[in-house]
Formats: C-alpha cells, structure tokens, sequence
C-alpha cells in the first residue's frame, strides 16, 4: 500500500495539482485584499460612507454593553449575536471575480484545444492508380491516361 501511494503521490498530475491549489490559495488573498480594500471603499463612498464589512443585523444583544454597537467588532466584543451579511457581500464579490477568472481561464484552453483539434478538410483530388496523376475525387476517368477509376 506504501508503495502504491507513493507511486500516486510522484505522478506529475499529483504535483500539478498541488502546485494548481497553492497558486490558487495565493490567488484567492489577492482577490481578497482586492474586493475588501480597492473594490468597496469606493462602492461604500458612493453609497455614503458605508463600510460594507461593518454590515451586521443584532439577533441578540450582548451582556456587557447593550446595542447599538458602532462595529461588528464591538458587537462581537460585547458577545452579541449577530449575522453578518456585509462581510457576506464582500466574500461574493470575490466569488464572483475568482469564477470569472477561472471562467476566462478555461474558456481560453478551450479555445486553444479546439484550434489543436480543427478537423482535417477532405481531399479534393486522388492520384490514379495507373499513372499515378492528381485527379479530382469525383473524376470517373484519368484526364492524363483515360483509364476508368473506381469509385
């Protein structure tokens, strides 16, 4: 069993992959600190200062300071309960740039692997067997010999 996992483990798909889900771990930080620091600032400038990772609705106020709470941070500090749907947005936003990306990215293989695999056009001419001419493939007779072709 050793044996056969380490042969699994050393195939370069294994590796590939591994190399894929760190690139892609990598990825996600960036398009992290992209939506929560470049993307909504301006979002919640222009929706008049709204800071969308202070987003939150109080199911239950907390016992040692009682609502309202200025931030989520307060709110989770006071141990209220509490359901945050801005930080919500913001991990949508980044979804939705990351499967866009992915999208792209996939999409582009895609395209790649159908010019690899265009499909070969028809021959438009044969040789004959006699002489051994390029005649057209519908040709029932050699132009240069006459023989008769088969079909």
């Amino acid at each position: 069993m050793w044996k056969e996992f380490k042969q699994f483990a050393v195939k370069g798909n294994v590796l590939d992959m591994a190399v894929g889900i760190i690139i892609g771990a990598a990825f996600g930080t960036i398009v992290k600190s992209l939506v929560s620091d470049i993307i909504m600032p301006p979002i919640g400038m222009a929706l008049g200062n709204v800071d969308f990772s202070n987003l939150f609705i109080v199911l239950k106020s907390g016992l040692e300071v009682m609502p309202p709470y200025a931030s989520l941070e307060a709110a989770q500090k006071a141990g209220a309960v509490t359901i945050n749907y801005g930080i919500f947005i913001n991990a949508l936003i980044s979804f939705l740039i990351v499967a866009f990306a992915v999208f792209m990215i996939v999409k582009s293989f895609s395209n790649l692997k159908k010019k690899e695999e265009a499909p070969v056009a028809a021959p438009t001419t044969k040789d004959c067997p006699y002489c051994l001419s390029s005649v057209p493939i519908k040709a029932t007779k050699c132009a240069h010999c006459t023989s008769a072709l088969s079909a």
